[in-house]
């Protein structure tokens, strides 16, 4: 039997290619999310890829406290967790009006949207994660080394909560990491930004003169899930094609 695998936002983009690369090995996968028609449709694509019925779902906004406590509560009913991947979230609030109650409501619509739905999900379910051998791993972006301010500074604020978790788990052999994305092309994130003006000018600042892809930044995770990166915690793993070095 698999191991137990959740990822919030898993219905698309680099969570679903993040939960068809779990499945794809056998492990038992619970995809979260809010859009319960689209979570549907991702586990029945799954699943009907696999041949066996590997990945299930529950809908939630997990920015919400009780709705959050509520996943959890699902997701624990059927036993430990062995990876908790969170990458629900997304520039949620790319603009303001240029009031202060305008630039308030961006900064906190950013904040619920990636800071607060990865904690809740994490906190909640750190009473149910395997000890040792559990894996966190967050999703950040690029943006947390150099904005836009709202949504970079949430992505910013990821990596100092995957520092926090590295150095409270670390004694029970959980590791806690994230992995942080430049331009990745085959995801619902850009919308109607996703010009194709703007993503050659996201092409053009790669070193690499390409797109990164959902598979790509999926295999990155799995890794950093994997029991053979049990010596890799509190670290971010930049992968943006030169575009923006680490550091």
């Amino acid at each position: 039997m698999g191991r137990r695998i959740v990822v919030s936002g898993g219905g698309t983009g680099i969570g679903l290619a993040t939960a068809e690369s779990f499945a794809a090995d056998g492990d038992r996968v619970v995809i979260v999310g809010r859009r319960a028609e689209v979570l549907r449709a991702a586990a029945e694509k799954i699943n009907a890829a696999t041949g066996a019925d590997l990945v299930t779902w529950t809908s939630a906004d997990l920015s919400d406290p009780e709705q959050t406590r509520s996943a959890a509560e699902f997701i624990a009913a059927d036993g430990p967790v062995d990876v908790v991947v969170t990458n629900a979230g997304g520039n949620v609030a790319p603009g303001n009006d240029g009031t202060l109650e305008g630039i308030a409501d961006q900064f906190q619509r950013n904040f619920s949207a990636n800071v607060l739905t990865a904690v809740l999900l994490t906190e909640a379910l750190l009473p149910h994660l395997t000890r040792p051998g559990g894996r966190i791993v967050h999703l950040s972006s690029v943006a947390a080394l150099r904005g836009p301010g709202s949504y970079g500074g949430t992505k910013a604020h990821l990596h100092v909560y995957t520092y926090d978790l590295a150095k409270r788990l670390g004694a029970e052999g959980i590791t806690a990491n994230a992995v942080a994305p430049g331009y990745v092309q085959d995801t619902e994130f850009f919308g109607e930004r996703g010009t194709p003006e703007f993503i050659a000018q996201q092409i053009g600042q790669t070193l690499t003169g390409q797109p990164g892809h959902p598979a790509e930044i999926a295999a990155a995770i799995r890794y950093l899930a994997s029991p053979e990166a049990a010596y890799v915690t509190g670290q971010v793993l930049h992968i943006n094609g030169g575009a923006q070095f680490g550091r």
